[in-house]
């Protein structure tokens, strides 16, 4: 079985932009790691080889003609782009890889992801019809969130793949489109479950040992609850347990808002920006916080630092209004943390067992929450330790192993 993932992101530095690049990297990681030819088709470096073997998995860096005039990253010159991709990637993965592989006998599966890649899938799904080889070929499309859905034919899409998306709560979204995706959660990577460093944590916690330490990482939308976060320090603060926010928001607009009503809360903000990577230099962009409420990380947070980070904090607010999957409550259950989740596509949590969950948006929910489990620290540790036992079940090679390669058999569109 030869495996194919069309994507815009991809691991190259250039090509991250989401989660949708984290997404990737680690389905393409683990299915080569099971012993599967498997090639990945993105929006690469310009400055880095076309094509590139890595073992059992094959780089493909498309559209670099066009990325060497916008330096900005994968969606700079986005819809040069697309119109490359889909025009090019389908018959050059058909002719050079696919053909071969099937005329000796063989199968494959083909995963696109997102809206971006759906012209793809229209121009693949043609190429094989025409060359009388459509059932041999498993063509996948997945929806991470609805970004883009506006731009989608849905009959065309549904006629030409088999859908599918990475929740029930997407996939309930997506009924109302007229269609019926199959769900195959996201994963995690095996390095989502390296220990924090012990010297990093021990020094966090000699660092703020009467705080109340929360951690935020997400983009600047609404959608995601940043003023509920805001409002739960406030009201943390209010009630004397000296709550500091480590947050992490992107370039979006709606951060000017979150801190503006930051200020009128009364809190103080300051922003701080890791030297580099790795544990040493996050605990340095954290010292002398002094009585500061919210601290703004302006710089990237590498995974060894985000492992400390949600490992070390009391909780990490992983709570949203619409959220398609929530990875950054998986992955803190991973490192050992408490997720505090939201109540839409988190099909891992269990409320109370091994997360917190919330479902509205009235920060008095989590701030009472909360309370409660820091009156019981032997409830908190079993919450911590259950919530690291259910992340292992979504360890990439188990997600594979238990939902997809079960169906590609059946996945097959005529």
């Amino acid at each position: 079985m030869q495996f194919h993932i069309l994507s815009l992101e991809g691991p190259d530095a250039y090509a991250r932009a989401g989660g949708l690049a984290s997404r990737v990297e680690g389905l393409a990681g683990s299915l080569s790691s099971l012993g599967f030819e498997t090639h990945l088709w993105f929006v690469g470096d310009p400055g880095l080889p076309g094509h590139e073997h890595q073992g059992r998995l094959r780089l493909h860096r498309w559209c670099q003609w066009i990325s060497r005039h916008h330096p900005g990253g994968v969606y700079d010159g986005e819809f040069a782009k697309l119109h490359d991709y889909a025009g090019s990637v389908p018959p050059f993965l058909f002719e050079q890889t696919l053909l071969p592989h099937l005329g000796a006998g063989g199968r494959a599966v083909v995963m696109a992801e997102e809206w971006h890649t759906v012209g793809a899938v229209f121009h693949l799904d043609e190429i094989l019809r025409h060359a009388g080889l459509r059932d041999r070929v498993s063509l996948l499309w997945n929806a991470n969130n609805n970004f883009g859905f506006d731009q989608i034919d849905w009959r065309r899409l549904a006629s030409s793949a088999t859908l599918t998306t990475v929740s029930r709560y997407m996939k309930h979204k997506m009924h109302g489109l007229g269609v019926d995706p199959i769900v195959i959660h996201n994963g995690l990577t095996e390095d989502a479950f390296d220990p924090p460093s012990a010297e990093g944590a021990a020094e966090l916690r000699r660092r703020f040992p009467d705080r109340t330490v929360l951690v935020k990482m997400a983009r600047f939308d609404p959608d995601k609850r940043w003023l509920m976060a805001i409002e739960i320090v406030r009201q943390l603060k209010e009630r004397g347990w000296r709550p500091l926010l480590v947050a992490r928001g992107g370039s979006e607009a709606h951060g000017s808002e979150v801190y503006h009503h930051a200020h009128r809360a009364g809190l103080r903000i300051a922003d701080r920006a890791a030297k580099g990577p790795g544990v040493g230099a996050m605990l340095s962009a954290l010292e002398d916080v002094g009585e500061v409420d919210v601290v703004s990380l302006q710089s990237f947070v590498d995974p060894d630092a985000r492992r400390l980070l949600f490992h070390g904090a009391h909780a990490v607010l992983a709570n949203s209004g619409h959220e398609p999957f929530g990875l950054v409550g998986l992955e803190t259950m991973a490192a050992g943390g408490l997720a505090c989740t939201g109540y839409s596509g988190e099909d891992y949590v269990v409320p109370g067992r091994n997360a917190l969950v919330l479902q509205t948006a009235d920060a008095r929910e989590f701030v009472d929450l909360y309370g409660q489990l820091r009156s019981s620290p032997e409830h908190e540790l079993a919450m911590r330790n259950a919530g690291r036992s259910t992340a292992r079940e979504y360890a990439w090679p188990e997600v594979i192993q238990r939902s997809l390669l079960p169906r590609v058999e059946i996945l097959t569109h005529p």
